[in-house]
């Protein structure tokens, strides 16, 4: 399939910056999740990866051909849109079969392949309706196969399950993961989900203002962030991150203690702890507050804390009850607490 390379990426409009200095490598068959919120660049970068957008500067190769040069349409690479982006005056018979139409596949071969696509998503059944007629959980998966059916070097699959529900996004999560697996197609996914993030990549790349903030597997970036930006974007409810200063290795903040931190000199720091690494404790703890809400969710309570005027999530048991404004104390997981500047945001390690 295809290898890609994104050397020095740049994009700026007049005084405007969209993406800075982005150096990526994206091996054959990899499934690269491009995460963050809006305005942060993703979906710029996959956009001058599929020739849509030329960059300012930097270089784009596939299989070490630079791509900088060649029309989008010539770079062999299939889009999945936010919006499905079907003809409704066509079936879905048709909308699949367009590509292969546009790019002159002899008409002999159509109906194998487009029959072959709509299997692999499932849509033998409704091959002869219009898009009108199917769900939009339907209506995505055949946007899929249309991708598919060209059987292109690379996907890019911009916020393809925005428009789905919950339940549909889930189900859609583990179709698109399987094809990947099964197709062994290089694809460059955007989103701003960190829950599809999570599930779906073999790397995860987040963005911010225009910049790489960390590049990692999900396991790296959930577990080792680089700096506040990823703590705070990665997880549901996010890492806990609380601004307080480092004396004699013991942190201090309203409502909070927390000692034995290897920090030397005294400064300012922001403490980060994730929701699952709090525990309710009875004595000895390192923060105590009012009960500012409680959330029952059937295998979990969220627990939320008012220390001073800062928010802490806490994950505690499914049985866990309490009256909102009691006094309650929370202990952390010392292995699990992660430490960064304030000025800065880094990690410090």
């Amino acid at each position: 399939m295809a290898r890609i390379e994104l050397s020095g990426i740049q994009k700026k409009w007049g005084t405007v910056w969209g993406v800075r200095d982005v150096n990526l490598d994206i091996a054959d068959e990899e499934l690269v999740v491009f995460l963050g919120p809006s305005g942060c660049g993703k979906t710029t970068t996959m956009r001058m990866i599929a020739g849509l957008e030329d960059p300012t500067q930097g270089d784009i190769h596939m299989d070490g051909e630079l791509m900088n040069d060649i029309d989008a349409r010539d770079r062999d690479v299939a889009m999945v849109f936010q919006g499905y982006a079907l003809y409704p005056n066509m079936t879905i018979y048709e909308n699949i079969r367009f590509p292969l139409r546009m790019r002159r596949v002899p008409k002999s071969d159509h109906d194998r392949l487009v029959r072959d696509a709509a299997a692999l998503v499932e849509l033998e059944d409704y091959l002869d309706r219009k898009p009108s007629a199917l769900s939009g959980g339907q209506r995505q998966r055949a946007a899929l196969a249309r991708a598919i059916v060209r059987q292109p070097q690379v996907f890019l699959m911009d916020e393809p399950l925005s428009n789905l529900d919950a339940k549909l996004r889930q189900l859609m999560r583990v179709q698109i993961k399987h094809l990947q697996r099964q197709l062994k197609i290089t694809t460059v996914y955007v989103t701003h989900d960190q829950i599809e993030a999570m599930t779906l990549a073999d790397r995860i790349v987040v963005m911010e203002g225009g910049l790489i903030q960390q590049i990692g597997t999900p396991d790296d970036i959930y577990n080792d962030p680089a700096n506040t930006f990823v703590a705070g974007f990665i997880g549901s409810p996010p890492m806990n991150l609380i601004q307080g200063t480092v004396s004699n290795s013991t942190f201090t903040a309203e409502g909070l203690s927390v000692p034995g931190l290897p920090v030397d000199g005294d400064r300012a720091v922001t403490l980060g702890v994730r929701p699952e690494d709090c525990h309710i404790a009875a004595g000895n703890a390192h923060l105590e507050g009012e009960v500012y809400g409680v959330e029952p969710t059937g295998d979990i309570t969220y627990l939320t804390i008012m220390a001073g005027k800062k928010l802490i999530e806490v994950k505690a048991d499914r049985d866990y009850r309490a009256e909102l404004g009691a006094r309650q104390s929370v202990a952390f997981d010392p292995s699990r607490i992660y430490v960064f500047d304030t000025e800065t945001g880094a990690r410090m390690r």
